[in-house]
């Protein structure tokens, strides 16, 4: 009994992430990376209001260089560093200011080539199409 419980409430937590009205979120978008190991980083973007909003990510560093990709369809603190690149990342519990840079064609080929993004991750996140930034320190 306790068993079927547990199967319906994560079904039920499953379908209501799966429609949620943030568009098309499949159930593993919503996890973050802190939950699933390895380090993390937040990124604090600044919408067009002036609100700042704040968002846990996995890291990507080649070459003394960071990256950040956006891997789900929830991706508004990608947009929000697109439309202002005046971004802060909070590493290991020191800020610094960066600037969020799209990369290159070549750029990105590299960093899909590299990062290790395997076809399970692809399923997991709905297929997003991965999209990346590098944060040039200001």
């Amino acid at each position: 009994m306790i068993q079927r419980c547990k199967r319906f409430i994560t079904a039920l937590a499953l379908a209501t992430l799966a429609t949620a009205p943030t568009g098309c979120m499949t159930a593993f978008s919503a996890f973050q990376p802190e939950n699933i190991g390895g380090p993390t980083i937040v990124i604090t973007t600044i919408d067009v209001d002036g609100n700042s909003h704040k968002r846990v990510l996995s890291p990507i560093e080649e070459d003394d260089q960071l990256f950040v990709a956006a891997n789900h369809w929830p991706r508004a603190w990608y947009h929000r560093a697109l439309e202002n690149p005046n971004v802060q990342v909070t590493r290991n519990g020191k800020t610094t200011n960066y600037r969020a840079v799209p990369v290159s064609e070549q750029e990105k080929k590299r960093l899909l080539d590299e990062s290790g993004f395997p076809m399970i991750a692809y399923v997991f996140t709905g297929f997003a199409p991965r999209q990346f930034l590098r944060l040039d320190p200001r």
